[in-house]
């Protein structure tokens, strides 16, 4: 499995799209800590919130990124911090849908996460039932077509975020 630096490669060496799904209500990252606690306070974000510029550096490459994430309202605060996180992501060119599922009934969707890079390979994420992750398998090969059906269905059902409000 990969983890740590040896992951974050993946996101220097595709060519030309990423597709991230994502299921979890909460995710732990070490990283984030100190802006969601701050969120959770009702403090101000930082400026990078209006621009991601860890996406902003995958766009101006010329490479996209698409994102879908399944939840269920009501929201987790770590989901309510996320969504007000996501319209910097847009801005700096990321594609992101919200499927709901206390809204809409969507079968054919795997029950966990994963990212599919350039259509060629994909890479099943693992999390602790905490949120931390621990870790991404790339799947076999043969494994593909079923991978591109679940972001067909995933961005065919998808609300653009924009168009997202939560109950």
């Amino acid at each position: 499995m990969l983890r740590g630096e040896e992951f974050g490669r993946l996101f220097e060496s595709f060519e030309r799209d990423a597709f991230r799904f994502e299921t979890l209500a909460t995710y732990d990252v070490e990283e984030e800590k100190e802006e969601f606690e701050k969120f959770l306070a009702g403090e101000p974000m930082p400026p990078e919130w209006s621009d991601n510029p860890w996406v902003r550096a995958i766009t101006s490459r010329g490479k996209a990124i698409a994102r879908v994430h399944v939840l269920r309202s009501p929201l987790t605060d770590y989901l309510r911090y996320e969504l007000a996180a996501y319209p910097g992501n847009v801005a700096a060119g990321e594609n992101i849908g919200i499927i709901d599922l206390s809204k809409q009934d969507v079968s054919g969707l795997p029950d966990h996460d994963f990212w599919l890079f350039d259509d060629s390979e994909v890479y099943r994420m693992f999390y602790a039932p905490d949120g931390k992750f621990e870790g991404a398998e790339l799947l076999p090969a043969d494994r593909l077509p079923e991978y591109r059906r679940y972001r067909e269905i995933a961005q065919a059902n998808a609300a653009p975020l924009e168009e997202y409000r939560p109950d």
